[in-house]
């Protein structure tokens, strides 16, 4: 090439015509001020525009090209030409200029390249990538056998599905849909504070740890810029100074005879759901947790010996409900017995999420707040002109009832599944079943008496 290149050639300028009549892998030079404009059309036939010239910062030939013709026409080539031209005289090397330029450019558009991949990573890929990765329990390949392999997650099942539930309730809900990068610690205090409204303090907590840990971890993974700030960690700081009461406060609250019969009362006609107020006369009659009546099992429930098998209750021990007449025949007439759950979701096919009636009971006090208004009736609003309660208290009211009739405490305790403390706990191992069905009976018909024997 190097001999094609010095090959003695008529020094006439360029034209178009005589560029259209090259030979392949051939060359041809422009003349006067175009000088150091070369054409070269190669084996193939692509016929490119280069600059020739030496470097003004040490000397070296270089080449460099400017197009490919007929692209770029010869006129726009010689315009381009003297661009370089200006370049060089100005001390700039064109050819290192251009991959300068160009590697430049190249950064710029892989600095948006990632921009735009952390404005696609919303704040729902960041729970699920926690979820998936860290909560949940997982299978891998493994490289040596070939064959699929579990990796445990860090929390049991139980606790796997609660923090799903838990952040897809409330965080995914409200911004999964955002840039998990544009959150700032406004959002979060904003989303934790929404929850502490509607009464479900202890769950505002969950969802700030579990999307503090969620962030940490995307973190730790790089999926952000070097100088992000944790926006739930800030927001964490920002509750504790602004005194955010996020953990569950020893309540007191006990409803009095009085209060009992105007709930049972007001209940059937309500805003709650049905299913809501299912689980609350279920609650009232059992004193089992809202939480254990969402999830009970057709299949642990017995109608016929009347009791109700809890597999694990919140201190991680199996008991057995005695059911009240009243109870067995309310559940025997509930439908859906096919299915896995008493109080099935239809969508999911998940058991009744335990939140749900707090924010029932939320919007039933601040229907006015309502982003889409529920119109309710005023029979089915909350009863505003009378203390407030929580589903919680008619676990704590049914206790206190008990005792009030006469129920030893031993035989009240068992009622509500608490374990027994210390040396008691250790040797005294009597379940009460027996005593059990029998004062819950007792509060049955006590509570038949205070609403006249009233139908739900």
């Amino acid at each position: 090439m190097s001999e094609k290149e010095t090959q003695a050639t008529k020094k006439v300028a360029l034209s178009a015509k005589a560029i259209e009549k090259m030979k392949n892998d051939s060359y041809k030079a422009d003349i006067g001020e175009n000088e150091g404009l070369r054409v070269y059309k190669g084996k193939t036939g692509l016929t490119s525009f280069i600059y020739r010239y030496r470097s003004p910062i040490n000397n070296s030939l270089k080449k460099m090209k400017i197009g490919t013709f007929p692209e770029l026409s010869l006129a726009e080539a010689r315009i381009e030409l003297q661009k370089l031209k200006a370049q060089r005289r100005s001390g700039i090397c064109p050819s290192t200029y251009a991959k300068e330029e160009k590697l430049e450019r190249l950064t710029k558009l892989q600095a948006e390249k990632e921009k735009e991949e952390l404005h696609k990573f919303t704040v729902k890929d960041l729970i699920e990538l926690y979820l998936t990765n860290v909560i949940e329990d997982r299978y891998v390949n493994d490289p040596r056998s070939g064959l699929k392999k579990l990796i445990r997650g860090s929390r049991k099942k139980k606790g796997q599905d609660e923090t799903r539930r838990t952040l897809y309730g409330d965080a995914v809900k409200v911004l999964g849909h955002l840039p998990a990068e544009k959150i700032t610690r406004k959002d979060i205090v904003q989303l934790v504070s929404d929850i502490v409204a509607r009464g479900a303090n202890v769950q505002a907590g969950r969802v700030l740890s579990e999307l503090t840990l969620a962030y940490e971890y995307a973190i730790g993974l790089e999926k952000f810029k070097e100088d992000f700030a944790n926006p739930a960690l800030l927001a964490k700081a920002s509750a504790k100074q602004a005194r955010l009461k996020l953990t569950c406060t020893k309540g007191t609250r006990v409803l009095s005879d009085d209060e009992l019969r105007r709930v049972l009362q007001w209940l059937p006609t309500s805003g709650f759901s049905a299913k809501h107020k299912q689980v609350l006369m279920i609650t009232l009659w059992t004193g089992c947790r809202t939480g254990e009546v969402c999830e009970a099992k057709w299949a642990d429930i017995n109608l016929e010996s009347r009791t109700w098998h809890i597999r694990q209750s919140k201190n991680g021990s199996e008991r057995y409900v005695q059911l009240s007449r009243q109870c067995a025949e309310f559940i025997a007439n509930l439908p859906n017995k096919h299915l896995e759950y008493v109080f099935q979701m239809e969508k999911s096919g998940k058991p009744l999420l335990q939140k749900t009636i707090t924010e029932c009971k939320w919007r039933m006090k601040h229907p006015e707040k309502m982003v889409y208004k529920q119109t309710y009736r005023p029979e089915q609003l909350w009863l505003n002109d009378m203390p407030d309660w929580n589903p919680h208290d008619l676990r704590r009211t049914v206790r206190t009832g008990l005792s009030r009739l006469g129920c030893p405490a031993e035989v009240a305790e068992a009622v509500l599944g608490h374990s027994k403390k210390g040396i008691q706990g250790t040797y005294d191992l009597h379940t009460y079943e027996k005593e059990c069905s029998e004062w819950l009976q007792k509060w049955a018909d006590y509570l038949d008496v205070l609403i006249h024997n009233s139908h739900f």
